[in-house]
């Protein structure tokens, strides 16, 4: 969602108001006078400069951005709260969970990870998407891994007639220096020659 806020019109004030919260307008102090002390008071419309209006729309076309990019469970959560970085805060807290779930979803995907491996007769181009999928869930909580461990995995676990290529990706691609991407571009165009 980032992203896409980025690529909008006043994209960088719009990722500002999502992350940091809405422009403050400031406040005006009144002098004092003969009759009363002095008073401070909130800036009004009428006494923002151009910068300072398009800052105000950006924070109200932000909040509409977040809102229309939600699902509708969690948009029946949030649409309550007008500023775009209470409900980015809300939903990132709802999608994340507190830390505790964070820890369990981290321990599941590294059991997954250590589980995976190939089903009997699956296509390579089946057990790519089956494994990126494995890695995007675990790039989306932010887990990392080296390179060389996701690649020997990947390479490691399908069925034994890719045994041949396994051994020529092996030899052929450094598997510190390459992601398991190119690999399966690799063994996708040696997939006729797979008894």
């Amino acid at each position: 969602m980032l992203l896409y806020i980025k690529g909008k019109k006043n994209g960088k004030l719009l990722v500002d108001s999502v992350l940091n919260g809405p422009f403050k307008c400031g406040t005006i102090t009144l002098p004092e006078t003969q009759t009363t002390p002095a008073t401070v008071r909130d800036r009004r419309y009428d006494e923002l400069t151009d910068v300072e209006n398009i800052h105000e729309f950006c924070d109200l076309e932000a909040t509409n951005i977040v809102l229309q990019g939600l699902p509708q469970d969690i948009y029946n959560l949030v649409n309550h709260h007008e500023e775009a970085k209470d409900i980015w805060d809300r939903v990132k807290l709802l999608i994340e969970g507190p830390e505790i779930l964070l820890q369990e979803r981290e321990s599941k995907l590294y059991d997954e990870f250590g589980m995976f491996t190939s089903v009997p007769r699956e296509t390579i181009h089946s057990y790519y998407l089956r494994f990126a999928q494995l890695i995007n869930n675990m790039h989306s909580i932010r887990m990392t891994m080296r390179p060389i461990q996701v690649n020997t995995k990947f390479i490691n676990h399908l069925e034994l007639e890719w045994s041949k290529f396994v051994t020529d990706v092996k030899l052929a691609k450094g598997l510190n220096n390459t992601n398991f991407d190119h690999l399966y571009a690799y063994l996708r165009q040696k997939e006729a020659h797979v008894d």
